[in-house]
């Protein structure tokens, strides 16, 4: 039969596991199915704040209880973090956006996507949607995906952003031509 300290340090070991598991799901559940906000952590942040995060919680328990020789391992994860994270970032700085749900467009819309452009300011992409009210429909489908109207830069476009991030907070805009009753263009990019 266990004594008490081994049925309490069994304990305390699930109760770290299922920390480090929220802390996972946390990082990567809502950005896996597209939400956005101020609290879906971004893709940076899952490589260096996630690390930190569970080392810290790790680190705390280890120290708790007087076993320090694995802090060294908990450095090695937040260093790899850290510099996982600066490449990551410096991939992306003269990348194409994504998808960022505005690909596949919506079902009631023929969409074609353009060739993009990248020069020395970063990079864009866009699309042609054609359809019945498709104005109205891609404002709803990216009003849908955390879109919100955001002050236009140029000739009156309307303009949506998204930010998603906690620290490393990263913005997504969308700028919408109205062509006609039956088709928009949409430019997007990342601030």
């Amino acid at each position: 039969m266990p004594e008490q300290g081994e049925r309490t340090g069994r304990r305390a070991k699930a109760a770290i596991g299922l920390v480090v598991l929220a802390l996972v799901a946390w990082f990567v559940v809502p950005r896996g199915l597209g939400w956005s906000g101020t609290w879906v952590p971004s893709l940076v942040e899952t490589f260096w704040l996630l690390p930190l995060l569970v080392a810290a919680v790790c680190g705390t328990w280890m120290v708790a209880r007087r076993r320090p020789a694995g802090l060294l391992g908990l450095a090695a994860l937040v260093v790899t973090g850290f510099v996982t994270a600066a490449a990551v970032a410096v991939m992306r700085l003269e990348a194409p956006p994504g998808d960022e749900d505005l690909l596949p467009g919506p079902a009631a819309l023929k969409v074609v996507e353009g060739i993009g452009y990248c020069g020395s300011g970063g990079c864009s992409r866009d699309l042609d949607a054609t359809g019945d009210r498709a104005p109205e429909v891609m404002r709803e489908h990216l009003t849908s995906h955390g879109y919100t109207p955001a002050r236009s830069l140029m000739y009156g476009d309307d303009r949506l952003c998204r930010r998603t991030g906690l620290v490393a907070v990263r913005e997504v805009c969308a700028e919408l031509k109205d062509v006609s009753a039956t088709a928009v263009h949409v430019i997007w990019y990342v601030n």
